[in-house]
């Protein structure tokens, strides 16, 4: 008796794009020399709500991104977007960093450094004002972002959760 894999969204409608966030060099000294392997922090998303964050290592710099992008899209998540903006200022942590996400009018863009930056155009995100507090490793920084938007709610998540219906 097979099971199906349930969808949660179509891929075919919307193509996942991907950037390399950061490049990660590691060296080993041999009795030869040096011997180098790289990692990859890699971020995936439609642009349209759905974004996943992946990281990938082998020897060579294209095979580390590749093994990114796979493992990113190994775990996609869902973020609820108002237009063009997130629905509510949020806090996002990620051990000694804390990310601060704040919606903003339209026209303003991605208020951003590059490593939020990434995570947060890929979810399709496209008026937000950021501010990253603590460490600013790259690596911190993506997580902590992702974190805050997985914290996001949308009015009527929100009321269903409560059991009341909230006015406009």
């Amino acid at each position: 008796m097979a099971v199906e894999p349930v969808k949660l969204f179509d891929q075919e409608e919307k193509p996942l794009e991907d950037t390399v966030v950061k490049v990660f060099r590691c060296s080993k000294v041999v009795k030869g020399g040096r011997r180098f392997s790289f990692a990859a922090l890699v971020v995936v998303g439609d642009r349209a709500g759905t974004v996943g964050l992946g990281y990938g290592k082998a020897n060579e710099v294209p095979l580390a991104v590749e093994k990114g992008i796979k493992d990113a899209k190994k775990c996609l998540n869902q973020i609820p977007l108002v237009g063009r903006t997130i629905p509510h200022s949020v806090n996002g942590k990620y051990r000694a960093t804390k990310v601060t996400l704040v919606p903003a009018s339209p026209g303003t863009g991605v208020i951003a450094g590059s490593s939020a930056r990434a995570v947060l155009e890929y979810a399709g995100v496209q008026d937000v004002l950021t501010k990253v507090y603590g460490s600013t490793s790259a690596k911190n920084v993506v997580k902590a972002t992702l974190d805050g938007l997985m914290k996001l709610r949308t009015r009527e998540t929100v009321g269903l959760l409560r059991g009341v219906e909230i006015k406009a």
